[in-house]
């Protein structure tokens, strides 16, 4: 039996990289920015549709960062940040100088929970500090509730950066996600719907937003014939090369999407008669997943719960995690303001996240399938 390891989310080529390579290495335009960005960006403008405007970086992370300083975030600023997330979330309010404040999450989407964000803005606001911006999380490919969460951030006068990074694909009530928050971000690390070996995305509604960003993301050089600073830059710009993949990778952005969702119906086949697990789905039509990763809630017995069942399938050479440890119960982060219940909690006690691939095959299948089966026999 072929016992190759199973990867919880591997990139995929689509055969087409080679050729946006070769033409930058021909041009010799090995550097970052270059005719592949700029026509990146342009792909993902369009995909993205509804007036967007997009520039292309090195990293999601970076985007986010960029997001905070473009919205004049500083030193002693406070910035709320969903809990239920990867760390790169959150970094960047750090970066600042700033103060996260954390939100727990809800059942209906897993993403930040629109009653504890209200509560913990008037509190802020209270203690005299009201928050200057908003970072919500489209986890796992599914969209956060975006009525409700963007109308509290409307009545408080609060903008919104919408981290996309695992949500590219998904959208809601036919708006892509990533084109709703003041800036939404994207991630192409190799792990997500596309790749472009590492890299993100800036997403705004304004050419000169656009412009600004690509202006601090390539070390903030004045219009001058010598080198000229007055503001502090990043080295934060896409590489010709790495867009070159990016551009590749979008001709099979739709099957891809289209892949992982049929991961999600062969993983609700295979779930459906084992009433201890709850495979995690969108609440409603309003709501379109990538379902960039498949999870699962398990109820714990006193034999068999989400770490036995972890260690099943890495038994058998399959990779499976648990899900995003919220940020309030990680050691960096643990002594910062926190607003919620236990939710988050629980979802990172009971959950895991299973392989999710683009390219998983019929023969991947069933030795997941096989695991699965003989755990809850």
């Amino acid at each position: 039996m072929d016992n190759k390891r199973i990867y919880l989310s591997l990139s995929e080529q689509s055969g087409f990289e080679q050729e946006y390579i070769q033409k930058a290495l021909q041009t010799n335009w090995i550097t970052s920015g270059g005719p592949n960005v700029d026509e990146f960006e342009s792909a993902l403008e369009n995909y993205l549709y509804d007036g967007s405007f997009v520039a292309a970086l090195n990293a999601g992370t970076s985007a986010i960062h960029l997001a905070l300083i473009l919205l004049g975030v500083k030193k002693g600023d406070e910035v709320i940040c969903q809990s239920m997330t990867f760390s790169a979330s959150a970094n960047p309010i750090l970066y600042q100088g700033a103060i996260p404040v954390f939100v727990d999450s809800e059942l209906d989407t897993w993403n930040i929970c629109p009653e504890n964000l209200e509560i913990a803005i008037k509190d802020r606001i209270k203690k005299g500090k009201k928050p200057k911006v908003i970072i919500a999380v489209h986890l796992y490919g599914n969209p956060y509730k975006v009525d409700e969460i963007h109308a509290i951030a409307g009545k408080y006068d609060i903008p919104i950066i919408e981290d996309s990074a695992e949500a590219l694909g998904s959208s809601y009530k036919g708006k892509k996600c990533g084109s709703f928050g003041d800036f939404g971000i994207l991630s192409f690390n190799g792990n997500k719907i596309i790749t472009t070996s590492s890299g993100g995305a800036l997403i705004s509604n304004s050419i000169n937003l656009k412009e600004k960003a690509i202006f601090y993301a390539t070390q903030a050089k004045d219009e001058a014939v010598h080198y000229q600073h007055s503001e502090i830059g990043y080295n934060y710009r896409m590489s010709n090369i790495c867009a070159g993949i990016g551009l590749g990778q979008v001709q099979i952005l739709d099957k891809n999407v289209i892949a992982r969702r049929e991961n999600h119906f062969f993983y609700k086949d295979v779930f459906n008669e084992i009433e201890r697990v709850k495979l995690f789905e969108v609440l409603n039509e309003d709501y379109y997943s990538n379902y960039w990763l498949n999870t699962i809630l398990i109820e714990p017995n006193k034999e068999k719960d989400r770490e036995s069942l972890r260690i099943a399938f890495e038994n058998q050479n399959i990779e499976t995690r648990p899900l995003w440890k919220p940020m309030h119960l990680q050691p960096i982060f643990e002594k910062y303001p926190y607003y919620g219940d236990k939710i988050s909690d629980m979802l990172f006690e009971k959950g895991l996240c299973l392989p999710s691939g683009s390219n998983l095959n019929y023969i991947d299948k069933n030795r997941i399938k096989t695991v699965i089966k003989d755990f809850f026999k």
